[in-house]
């Protein structure tokens, strides 16, 4: 029911930052009312993401990325679950012996869930409000003049995938990351850049004689 993930991460500028492994649940063998009951991810609205950067470039606040590391592994869960001894540590004398999960692995189809318990109730005690309508959405007020706002993307706050850079004059959100693993995926790291996608003084007409496209 588990396995070994092997996995390279890479920092916003696409170079390497380390090297990880992770034991992860085959989520896919659980089954509804045994092993799992409610699933749930919190994700953002791209409306509300908007919002706060909206908020933060009109009245010059701060904007920050956080990325919660194991986040998924922080989540207690309701359920019993039992998964077997992963391979590499295997206990001698004992090998059909498996283990009960307090926390969640990722892989477990309430991972996300369970993750988004202990941060909510962390966030809660801390004194921020949630929003009624935006179960991802947190505010707390001290005064007239403190206001912090928090939003969570599953297990990153504020925003996930994207590069934050602030000056006095803007606020630039940029995936840097995600073009540098596309261009890794089709071999194209050493392709040469352009300003635009198009070919240069390349003229574009109604029809191009290029006939329908396929919408499959």
């Amino acid at each position: 029911m588990v396995k070994w993930v092997y996995k390279t991460k890479l920092n916003l500028d696409g170079s390497i930052q380390k090297n990880k492994a992770r034991l992860v649940a085959k989520g896919y063998a659980q089954k509804p009312g045994i092993d799992y009951n409610e699933t749930f991810a919190p994700v953002a609205r791209l409306d509300t993401i908007r919002t706060i950067i909206a908020l933060a470039a009109k009245n010059n606040w701060k904007l920050y990325q956080l990325d919660v590391k194991s986040a998924f592994s922080n989540g207690v869960l309701e359920e019993e679950v039992y998964i077997e001894q992963p391979d590499g540590f295997l206990v001698k004398g004992k090998e059909d012996k498996v283990y009960k999960l307090h926390k969640a692995l990722y892989g477990l189809k309430q991972a996300p869930r369970a993750w988004y318990g202990e941060i909510d109730s962390y966030l809660v005690q801390c004194g921020f409000k949630r929003n009624t309508s935006e179960a991802t959405l947190y505010v707390k007020c001290k005064g007239n003049s403190e206001l912090v706002i928090v939003s969570i993307y599953i297990d990153d706050i504020v925003y996930t995938g994207m590069g934050v850079i602030q000056s006095d004059n803007c606020i630039f959100l940029h995936q840097r990351k995600y073009a540098s693993t596309l261009l890794q995926t089709f071999g194209l790291q050493e392709c040469k850049s352009v300003s635009i996608p198009l070919v240069p003084n390349d003229k574009l007409r109604k029809d191009d004689n290029s006939g329908v496209a396929d919408e499959a």
